[in-house]
């Protein structure tokens, strides 16, 4: 798992570990897995000062969940903890169902990440840095963990190529694999393809420097402010996300993350595609191995647009149903109630 997965499960562990008073997990006792979902009930988001989301609080008690279950296997505890013991710290269904529901997940237009691009001002070299990261994140849906790891050599113009390497970039589960840009524009890849060339040619970056540079910080009049860029990549992808905020919000955009622009691709995907197999083509370069992994978590319909696909599709049927003879729905009705009695389609008559 990545780092931050395995710290959030560390987390949630120590916190159990609090709630019992750093008791030998030898001496568990059900009482205990009671007394931390109270307490997780009771605890409260320390920057907002409101109780816990049920998400947060499903995903701590299944990482202790978890914890315990493997722990009834191991030398000196499977005669103290049972495997069963595990289900004590299963959130109730209700708290399930809230903390796992699928709800609409916000994503900005192309149209939306166009105009912040335009907006943008490219005077400096770090202005023209971060023009170019929102039009090639908006070009080839990367991640901006791995973003902020990739060199020049990574992405190669002239086949509109990005090879997500894992073993130099910061994939997720440090998966390999290609992305070609997406037809988003020739305008837009021209940005990346003059921040690229900029680098090469006036800032004499090698195939293996960032294509991202990080921002270096000198003295101004005393003070630390920004001093052009750094011949080094981000650490992490933080200055993307400040990078998106700033923009989006300077553009009189709401806020948008680096990964929202995810589902902005999935959901062009889903237009422009004319066959399966384009759109398993889409969502090869998204990284998915699975068509359902991009429709699932990517390619929610909004609920505005169900209201619009909806009431094209009733006008549609409606109008089908006049032009050509199609049964009205009280005969489909009776047709379906048919079947689900066991009644076979050769004995229908009418």
């Amino acid at each position: 798992m990545a780092p931050k997965s395995v710290d959030q499960a560390l987390a949630a562990i120590a916190g159990f570990e609090a709630s019992t008073g750093w008791r030998d997990f030898a001496r568990f006792h059900i009482e205990r897995a009671r007394k931390f979902k109270r307490q997780l009930e009771e605890d409260v988001n320390p920057k907002t000062g409101r109780p816990l989301a049920k998400a947060t609080s499903y995903a701590r008690l299944k990482a202790v969940g978890r914890f315990i279950h493997w722990l009834a296997g191991q030398q000196g505890y499977k005669s103290k903890i049972s495997y069963s013991d595990a289900d004590y710290f299963n959130p109730s269904a209700n708290d399930a169902r809230i903390a796992t529901a699928s709800r609409e997940q916000r994503a900005p237009s192309v149209e939306q990440v166009r105009h912040v691009i335009a907006s943008m001002p490219a005077g400096s070299d770090i202005e023209k840095r971060d023009r170019a990261l929102i039009a090639f994140i908006l070009l080839t849906g990367a991640r901006d963990d791995a973003v902020a790891s990739l060199s020049l050599k990574h992405v190669d113009m002239d086949r509109r190529l990005l090879d997500q390497d894992a073993r130099t970039v910061r994939t997720k589960n440090r998966k390999t694999f290609p992305t070609w840009f997406f037809p988003i524009g020739d305008d837009i890849e021209a940005i990346v393809r003059d921040w690229k060339a900029y680098l090469g040619e006036a800032l004499l970056f090698g195939p293996d420097d960032p294509l991202f540079p990080k921002t270096k910080i000198g003295l101004n009049e005393g003070q630390f402010a920004p001093a052009g860029l750094e011949r080094a990549h981000w650490s992490n992808a933080d200055p993307i996300r400040r990078v998106f905020r700033e923009s989006f919000e300077g553009a009189g955009l709401p806020y948008f993350n680096p990964h929202s622009l995810r589902k902005t691709l999935a959901r062009l995907g889903e237009r422009v595609c004319g066959s399966p197999e384009e759109f398993k083509a889409w969502s090869q370069n998204l990284g998915h191995d699975q068509v359902m992994t991009t429709l699932v978590s990517y390619g929610t319909v909004a609920p505005h647009r169900q209201e619009e696909l909806i009431g094209k599709m009733r006008i549609g049927r409606q109008a089908n149903s006049v032009e050509t003879g199609s049964p009205d729905p009280e005969t489909v009705r009776r047709v379906l109630e048919h079947l689900v009695q066991g009644g076979g389609l050769g004995q229908i008559r009418d």
